[in-house]
């Protein structure tokens, strides 16, 4: 596995055990619809959320959550609009951005709620 995906794969388990901590249910990691996927879908109360993972070494090129971009967006609603019908679910939906940035300094998580409105 490239390290890379080695980083992304480690940053999603960081990012599952940190909202299950904060009292999250996961539903699903890395849901497919079509060519999209979405990292994790959870639930907290009665909202549906969807997570999206950013995992850096470094913060030299932006901070990770600056590289979700429209386009990804665009495929994240179509992915949870699918998983909704599929499962017959009447719920809110929301978009969050969990940010990591993990190095031989250490770890930083930052956890940006509705994320979308905020970039």
């Amino acid at each position: 596995m490239a390290k890379h995906n080695a980083l992304g794969k480690k940053g999603e388990q960081l990012a599952v055990d940190f909202l299950i901590k904060k009292g999250y249910d996961i539903l699903e990691k890395n849901y497919r619809y079509l060519k999209s996927e979405i990292d994790i879908i959870a639930r907290t109360k009665d909202t549906l959320v969807v997570v999206e993972v950013k995992t850096r070494s470094t913060p030299e090129f932006g901070n990770p959550q600056e590289f979700v971009k429209p386009k990804q967006i665009q495929s994240l609603v179509k992915a949870i609009n699918n998983y909704v019908e599929e499962n017959d679910l009447d719920v809110e939906v929301r978009f969050d951005i969990v940010a990591i940035i993990q190095n031989k300094l250490g770890t930083r998580l930052e956890h940006f709620e509705d994320a979308f409105y905020h970039f």
